[in-house]
């Protein structure tokens, strides 16, 4: 993929989960081509940091601190993303959440959680975007997972809900296919943030269940993600529509 310089100049990009990891890199990688971005996340400390972040590269963030596992703070997050400059061109959903689990000891919080972040968060940003979406000829780029592709061991809800968010997709890629804007998913597997590094293991997990999903290559970067999430959001791939972008270095083709 080519750098295309200001490939988002005049647009304005809302990212959720921009405080750390793939939000971070997506915010600082749309900003230098030019985009306004509305980052949001409820991690305050967090945004401040990917705002100053933006700032050094001479890039434009503007975002609140806002809960997602409501309606009304997703709802929120939108207006206030297009009060702060009168539009919006790309809607990135990137906030999740994980937490490896023997599915039999799962407590109903972990479940519940799982899909408050990576399922209803996602659908009800969704919903208060498309109608400016549909002004712009907008873009929707959802991240989903590896885990919403294959099965995996003591991610059940993890896998669910991301399975979910790849429905979700396509299922709205094809109820506004004639609206002129886009909808799409980025599938990765494992990539070097906090969420991964830091992810705690059930003591007694059987480690040749989980070896599979770990492949052969290694960790995608974030920035990685955050250029084939640009490259997905411009112009450039405006063919695309209602896909799912694997990017699990071969973990999902076999």
């Amino acid at each position: 993929m080519r750098e295309s310089g200001k490939r988002f100049a005049g647009k304005v990009a809302l990212l959720t989960g921009a405080a750390s990891g793939i939000g971070r890199s997506v915010a600082v990688r749309l900003a230098t081509e030019g985009a306004g971005v509305f980052g949001v996340d409820i991690d305050e400390v967090g945004l401040a940091e990917t705002t100053a972040a933006v700032a050094a590269i001479g890039g434009t963030m503007r975002g609140a601190a806002i809960d997602l596992r409501t309606r009304a703070g997703c709802f929120d997050a939108v207006e206030r993303a297009v009060a702060e400059y009168g539009r919006l061109d790309v809607v990135g959903n990137i906030a999740g959440v994980n937490r490896f689990r023997i599915f039999t000891e799962m407590t109903e919080d972990d479940w519940q959680s799982i899909f408050a972040v990576n399922v209803s968060a996602v659908a009800f940003v969704c919903q208060a975007s498309i109608p400016h979406l549909i002004e712009t000829s907008g873009n929707i780029v959802n991240l989903a997972s590896v885990a919403g592709l294959i099965g995996q061991a003591y991610t059940v809800a993890y896998c669910a809900s991301k399975g979910a968010v790849i429905q979700l997709t396509r299922a709205l890629a094809m109820e506004y296919v004639k609206s002129g804007i886009r909808v799409n998913a980025i599938a990765p597997a494992g990539v070097d943030t906090a969420m991964n590094v830091n992810i705690q293991f059930p003591a007694d997990m059987d480690w040749k269940l989980v070896k599979p999903y770990m492949g052969h290559r290694g960790l995608a970067s974030a920035d990685e993600i955050a250029a084939l999430f640009a490259h997905l959001a411009s112009d450039d791939a405006r063919p695309v529509h209602g896909a799912v972008w694997a990017a699990d270095f071969g973990v999902s083709a076999g």
